[in-house]
């Protein structure tokens, strides 16, 4: 039997439950799915404190930096990223890694989207390092704006062969040049940069929040003609992969997909 949580705090609205359990059902497997409020400089505490019977932990903010230093077994992706978003025991030891890379590629992917030409990604933190990772060697340019140069050593080793540089927050020219922007900052941040986006944008917004969904920069960017991609794919993609992890059993990733997104969408409209 899969026994598995989402650590976190804060955990209350996560869709991660509903996710992991509609996989578990689908794919005709025993299993239980909680969430637990686990706050920053809790977690090495908590781990001391599990049994034998817990098969897998998904890992949100504050936690995904933190756990880096708590176990001994770290996925090279996971350390080159400095962050980490799934827990699983491995020969009866804990080991982090990370399906967030794979998330943004797999979300990239059902929408036939490639990352050639100028990705900007905006924000700096455990998100964008993720992002970053994931356009690498497919971009050979990324772009990083963010309000502050704190993190800009981290996110730098998060890419190996693209090219990145950064810009000051709101730089007009760099959101109007980009073929793929990546907004990885909390809800409202991108707020006051609405004024430079582009009236008729040829590239593709990609937007990792999903509550609230749609967000406002999402709704303005697709209101003026831009394609966009939602939070619900990254949480989607990286949950798939998670369950791969915990169960070991192969999944048909876009029939999963399209029930995960319909379950979520539901969800997300009773609680409006």
């Amino acid at each position: 039997m899969i026994k598995a949580a989402v650590l976190g705090s804060p955990i209350v609205h996560s869709l991660s439950p509903l996710l992991h359990e509609l996989a578990y059902r689908e794919l005709g497997i025993s299993g239980e799915y909680s969430k637990i409020e686990v706050r920053s400089g809790e977690l090495a505490t908590f781990l001391t404190s599990l049994d034998a019977s817990w098969t897998g932990f998904s890992l949100t903010m504050p936690l995904k930096e933190e756990i880096i230093n708590c176990v001994a077994e770290v996925s090279p992706l996971s350390k080159k990223i400095r962050s980490a978003n799934t827990l699983y025991r491995n020969t009866g030891d804990w080991q982090a890694t990370t399906t967030d890379v794979s998330g943004f590629i797999h979300s990239l992917q059902s929408h036939s989207v490639k990352c050639e030409g100028n990705v900007l990604i905006i924000g700096a933190g455990a998100t964008a390092r993720a992002a970053a990772a994931a356009c690498d060697g497919w971009s050979s340019q990324i772009t990083i704006m963010a309000r502050s140069s704190r993190g800009a050593d981290e996110i730098l080793k998060s890419a190996d062969a693209a090219e990145m540089n950064f810009v000051s927050w709101g730089d007009e020219e760099s959101i109007q040049a980009a073929q793929l922007i990546i907004s990885t900052t909390p809800e409202g941040a991108t707020d006051s940069l609405f004024q430079v986006f582009p009236t008729k944008p040829e590239s593709v917004f990609f937007d990792v929040l999903y509550k609230p969904w749609p967000t406002q920069a999402l709704l303005t960017w697709r209101e003026n003609g831009g394609y966009v991609i939602d939070g619900l794919d990254l949480l989607i993609h990286q949950a798939i992969s998670q369950v791969e992890i915990f169960t070991a059993s192969p999944i048909d990733r876009s029939s999963m997909a399209q029930l995960m997104r319909k379950a979520a969408l539901e969800a997300l409209s009773s609680s409006t």
